[in-house]
């Protein structure tokens, strides 16, 4: 029986999906998309994960969309300029895009194991996660531009916000592939690790994050996404009824309990 195209494997709290194509380096491709949107969706509905760790089996973490489905989305495209085919390809690009983004609707933190190259469209799924870790030696990069195609999947709303819009723009305009340490200095990943130990290290991040009250990190991460949209006052009623929610929980009260006992709360979720 074949290896799955998404592998999932759960430890304790923790799950990791890899997607698992090493010998194309994992290139994005509509199967993989459909695989992934399906343990995501299973992920959506199952209250116990505390945490969501994605990596790319071999060397890389995704080296990209599928260079098969571009060409021939461009040969359609030539043979019609204007025509028909330019919906299609507009339609047809947006559901694909959507496949992968679906890691943005897992309602725990996610954290992006980038342990090789991660190379356009691949690195936007990186992007996609709430945390990045990757190693000194991956190659990441958007080379939209390099390839002679608009940026797309949510490329231009991602990385400003992560990067800041001069640094996004930089990166856009010229497609360059940066190293992971570089990476990490201008705030794209979150740490830059040795090789070999990318996800290692992400699955100690994850397992902190774990180690944490569930319920109110799902909240805390519903807060951070609608922050960038939202007033201050707006953001101050959200978080008062989500604080007025957490003082119905058995997690806070075990949490003051283990505050005044000095010792590591165990939460339960509830």
């Amino acid at each position: 029986m074949s290896e799955p195209i998404v592998r999932m494997e759960r430890d304790d709290d923790v799950v990791v999906l890899t997607l698992n194509d090493p010998e194309r380096r994992n290139a994005m491709t509509e199967a993989m998309g459909r695989a992934l949107g399906a343990e995501v969706a299973s992920l959506v509905a199952d209250a116990s994960v505390r945490c969501v760790v994605l990596t790319g089996a071999g060397r890389a973490f995704s080296a990209g969309g599928d260079l098969g489905m571009i060409e021939g989305r461009a040969a359609a495209g030539r043979a019609d300029p204007g025509g028909p085919a330019r919906e299609e390809n507009r339609r047809a690009m947006e559901a694909f895009y959507r496949l992968f983004l679906a890691i943005r609707d897992v309602p725990c933190p996610t954290v992006a194991a980038i342990n090789g190259a991660a190379i356009g469209a691949g690195l936007c799924v990186g992007l996609a996660c709430d945390l990045r870790l990757a190693a000194t030696t991956a190659r990441l990069g958007l080379n939209f531009t390099r390839l002679g195609i608009h940026p797309g999947m949510g490329a231009t709303w991602t990385l400003p916000r992560i990067v800041g819009s001069a640094r996004a723009a930089k990166l856009i305009y010229t497609g360059r592939v940066i190293d992971g340490s570089e990476a990490a200095r201008i705030g794209l990943v979150d740490e830059a690790t040795e090789p070999g130990q990318t996800l290692e290290r992400t699955l100690d991040l994850a397992r902190e994050i774990a180690a944490s009250a569930p319920l109110a990190v799902r909240a805390a991460k519903q807060a951070l996404a609608r922050s960038t949209s939202a007033s201050l006052d707006d953001q101050l009623g959200f978080e008062a009824a989500r604080q007025a929610e957490s003082y119905e929980t058995d997690d806070l009260a075990e949490g003051m309990v283990a505050a005044r006992e000095k010792r590591t709360p165990r939460f339960l979720g509830r």
